[in-house]
């Protein structure tokens, strides 16, 4: 139920990144595709008490080494009250702590912020707020006058992502995700006949054109000279992979199985 777990253990490179991906520099590509997985998991926030070791070594500061430690001492003592216990982690010292515990959460725990992605270095501003308001740390929504906390050492900005983080506590960094449709009746690539217009998906950019997924399990090619009205250098700045377009058929070859459509 949780894919971004799953997908962690796998090499990035045995997804399939592309078909030009081992033309290019594989120490270079394994660090790029290294960060973008490290990137997502940081944002996203991880559930310490039920983390793999694959999913905590992508969580800054810790690597695989301390994401071992720390799945050790889960199985040995049980699971974590709060993060203020990750300090008892064998070998992870106060800088890896400080790297690593925001992007950790803890639900149902003692200490309500564990479960958010606020710092515990700004618990003391939020319990401050909260006291002034007269209200639990959980419930600071509305409006509020941030300047009053900052300090040398919590900003303005970081005021308004603790605001924002506990009005909207575990928000989806996602985009809206929106659904999309093939035409309706089309099914085969028999269905197609020229002048259609319909609605389709980006699956790959070359550089003589593109190719696009109109959901008849066959995908139609967008040739370089039929992508604009104009005189188009590359293909990629018209267009990228996953992108929703709207294409016309131009021909249809039933005998070669391929489909020739345009963007104009």
């Amino acid at each position: 139920m949780d894919p971004l777990a799953e997908l962690v253990k796998i090499d990035p490179k045995s997804i399939g990144v592309g078909q030009y991906q081992h033309d290019v520099d594989q120490k270079a590509l394994k660090q790029r595709l290294d960060d973008v997985v490290l990137s997502c998991v940081n944002q996203v926030g991880v559930e310490l008490n039920t983390a793999s070791p694959e999913l905590l070594s992508y969580v800054s500061g810790l690597g695989p080494r301390l994401a071992n430690a720390v799945v050790e001492y889960r199985n040995r003592e049980g699971p974590f009250a709060s993060r203020e216990a990750l300090k008892k982690v064998p070998r992870l010292g106060p800088k890896a702590f400080e790297q690593a515990a925001g992007f950790l959460r803890i639900r149902g725990g003692v200490q309500p912020l564990d479960a958010s992605a606020v710092h515990p270095e700004s618990y003391p501003v939020v319990a401050a707020i909260a006291k002034d308001l007269s209200r639990p740390v959980q419930d600071l929504g509305g409006q509020i006058d941030l300047r009053r906390y900052v300090s040398d050492g919590v900003g303005l900005p970081t005021l308004h992502d603790i605001v924002e983080e506990l009005a909207r506590p575990g928000r989806d960094p996602r985009q809206e995700f929106e659904p999309f449709n093939f035409a309706a009746g089309i099914h085969r690539i028999e269905d197609l006949t020229a002048g259609m217009k319909l609605p389709g998906v980006i699956t790959n950019v070359t550089g003589f054109g593109a190719f696009v997924d109109v959901g008849v399990h066959q995908d139609g090619l967008v040739h370089i000279s039929q992508m604009a009205e104009g005189f188009v250098n590359n293909p990629s700045d018209i267009v990228k992979v996953q992108q929703r377009v709207w294409v016309t058929v131009l021909e249809v070859d039933l005998e070669r199985k391929r489909i020739s459509l345009s963007l104009k």
